[in-house]
Formats: C-alpha cells, structure tokens, sequence
C-alpha cells in the first residue's frame, strides 16, 4: 500500500478568535485576547496528526488557488502528508471560531462550505491504503448518501480499514436512516457527544453506542470531552476520564484522538491500548490554539502517557477479540 492511512474530506481555515468580548468599544468596534488563521476540517487535522505520529499519510481533498488553500496546502506539506490527490476547488472555505476562556468554542461557515467534490468517481485516489478516514461524515462531500455509499463500498472492497469521523450537519440534513445501507461497512465512528446525541436523541453514551451498533457499526468511539470518552462495540465497552491538562482551545481534540487510535491500532496495539494512546492525543491538542499547534510526534505522546501515570488497565466488560472486532486481521506494526 501507498499509505497507512489516507483522509478524505473538507479542508479549510479556521479564523480563531479566543477571548471575544462581546461589549463594544466603539459603534462598531468589539476587541477580543487573539486572533489567529490555522489550518483545518477534519480531514486536514486527522492527516497532520497521523503524519506527525509516524504514519505514511495521504489526504483528498478540494482546496480552491486562494490564499486560504494555500495555507492548507504548506500545513500538509510541512507535515509530510502526501497531496498528489488534492483536487482544485472553486474557493477554499474560511470558518471563523469563537473560542471561550475553558476551550470550548462556537463556530460559524459559510456557503463555500457546501461545495461539494466527488471521491467517489476516482476511487483509485483513496483506495491505496491500509484505512481511510471519512472526515467528516454528513458534511460536504459527505453529506450525499449516494457518494457515502460509493465511497465505503470501494474502501471495503479493498480490504480497507473504514472509519467515519462525523460532524453536526450544517446545509443538508441526513439521518442515520439516509444511510443505513453504509452504515454496516463502517469499522469505527467517532461522534463526539452531542453529535451523538443528535442522531441517536439519547442521552447516556452507552445507549448512544448502541444505537449505532444496532445499525451495523462494529465499533463506537463518543468523545466526551472534559468527561473523557466510551468506546464499545458487541463485546467490549471502554471508558476513559478525560486528561489532566490545562486546556487552552479544544478545536481539533477530536480528530488528533481520531488519529491516534487509527495509527496506534495499525501498529498492532490492541483496541484499549489505542484508545489510551488516542485520549492522549486528543489532550495535548487542547492545549494550544490551532489543531495541528500542540502535537508533535508520536514519541512526545508516549512521554506525556508516561509522565502522568496513566498506562493503566482500563474499565471492561466482557473482553474479546477487539481486533477481529475491528474487521482488520493483520495491522501493521512499525517501530517508529
């Protein structure tokens, strides 16, 4: 294979202003603590994580010939992610993000964050790898059930290690019930909680899981935030507490956890392993402004694990071959 993983999804800037105060200054004029343009979408965060934990990574994407694709475009490459299959795209999408004091944050898009490309006509430009990242799932391109369904057809006929990073839809509204055809070939989603809660319309994480599991999904990742996470499939159930770290902007904790556990389990850990490699990456990430800021590599995560104590066994039940589980036979294993 090409690569070890390979993301497919929405690239764009993130205009992050932490601090905002909403009392104006003047008649026109607010001030707020900082101002910053990063790149990111969930495709392009989870490929600078991976990349930068040691995996050989690829990214498809559209990324307009703008001064926002442009510093996409150095992110990816500074990082080492493979860009061959970028496509070009009419203009690149700017978010601008309001994040408080704790991390948490609000976003707002735009109409070009509902140009659509399509993955699914060259399949070949994202089938050459060991697991793809669908980032993110009921957005744009990922918010046609016809291009999900072509798109995780392809992977699984592959050999693929499918894995579906999902956002709150923003242009166009889908339902686990618009796509429960795709849904089976699905080795892992990630929602975070009140994503989850969103499409599922329940409360408790594990019920949320289950529901998810009831339409075919082998595995479930919630990230809970401050509250950590749950990972649960037929026969296991994983939960972590959330990392002691002072957090400074949660923008893109969700796709480095999603990065993690991907690369961790492709080098042969088991699935609790990789879901405590995974929180830890998800941590770290909240402790700088920007995505892609605060995480390294994959031997500063280690560090950081082994700093605070938390190699641990975590809470199970009923244990079993979470690899087979998974749908993946033979990870690889590379001693980076």
């Amino acid at each position: 294979m090409k690569y070890d993983v390979i993301c497919v999804g929405m690239a764009l800037v993130d205009s992050i202003i932490r601090g905002f105060d909403p009392t104006p200054v003047s008649a026109s004029g607010y001030v707020a603590e900082s101002g910053s343009l990063n790149a990111g979408g969930e495709a392009v965060n989870e490929a600078v994580a991976a990349a930068k934990l040691g995996m050989r990574t690829g990214i498809l994407c559209a990324l307009g010939n703008d001064p926002a694709g442009r510093i996409v475009l150095d992110e990816l490459e500074r990082n080492g992610v493979d860009t061959a299959c970028v496509v070009k795209a009419k203009a690149t999408p700017v978010t601008t993000m309001f994040v408080n004091a704790d991390g948490t944050r609000k976003s707002v898009t735009n109409q070009a964050h509902r140009a659509n490309f399509h993955p699914e006509k060259e399949p070949s430009r994202f089938t050459d790898a060991k697991a793809v990242i669908l980032g993110s799932l009921f957005r744009a391109p990922f918010d046609d059930p016809g291009i999900i369904h072509a798109v995780v057809s392809a992977a699984k006929a592959a050999g693929q290690l499918v894995v579906a990073d999902t956002k709150l839809p923003n242009f166009r509204f889908l339902t686990l019930e618009d796509i429960k055809d795709s849904l089976p070939m699905i080795d892992l989603i990630t929602p975070n909680e009140d994503e989850a809660r969103h499409f599922t319309g329940k409360e408790d994480p594990e019920e949320m899981a289950d529901v998810f599991l009831s339409y075919g999904v082998k595995n479930v990742i919630i990230k809970l935030g401050a509250r950590g996470c749950l990972l649960k499939n037929a026969e296991t159930t994983v939960r972590l507490p959330a990392m002691p770290v002072r957090a400074v902007d949660a923008t893109g904790a969700g796709d480095n956890l999603v990065a993690g556990f991907v690369s961790e389990f492709l080098r042969g850990a088991s699935m609790e392993e990789a879901l405590r490699f995974a929180n830890a990456c998800g941590a770290i990430c909240t402790t700088a402004v920007g995505a892609g800021t605060a995480l390294c590599s994959r031997g500063q995560v280690l560090e950081f694990l082994g700093l605070i104590g938390v190699i641990v066994n975590p809470t199970t039940t009923a244990p079993g071959d979470s690899e087979r589980a998974m749908g993946y036979e033979e990870p690889r294993v590379d001693e980076k």
